[in-house]
């Protein structure tokens, strides 16, 4: 007996939906299971403030603001120049950068579609 591909297919795709590892329906949409586990949960955003020469800058502040609602969370950089925010939403984006005594670090995206529990990023002063 020769098994055709498109029966082994039919039946793969059946158990998958038994399972419900499928999603079906009318909301269902293509592969929501996996956009949903992606970027739901929380992360935290940490990482350090630097001179332009790369030295750890304390009591720098440090911005994330998230882009739709504009709504915006400080933290004041500690003596090593670290900064952290915890609970920060995984499904949404947000500008992070930091600012001292008149300078200002670039724009980094901590984007939804960043699957990292844990973004880690330096923040440099220009």
């Amino acid at each position: 007996m020769k098994i055709r591909k498109a029966d082994v297919i039919s039946a793969v795709l059946f158990a998958a939906l038994a399972a419900g590892i499928i999603p079906h329906g009318p909301r269902a949409g293509l592969f929501a299971p996996a956009a949903l586990a992606q970027n739901s949960g929380e992360r935290v955003v940490s990482g350090t403030v630097l001179s332009e020469a790369s030295q750890a800058v304390p009591g720098a502040t440090v911005f994330l603001q998230d882009e739709k609602t504009k709504t915006i969370r400080s933290y004041t950089s500690i003596a090593n120049g670290h900064f952290y925010f915890a609970q920060v939403n995984k499904a949404k984006d947000f500008d992070l950068w930091a600012e001292k005594d008149g300078k200002k670090s670039a724009v980094k995206t901590v984007s939804s579609w960043d699957a990292r529990t844990d973004f880690i990023s330096d923040l440099k002063l220009k």
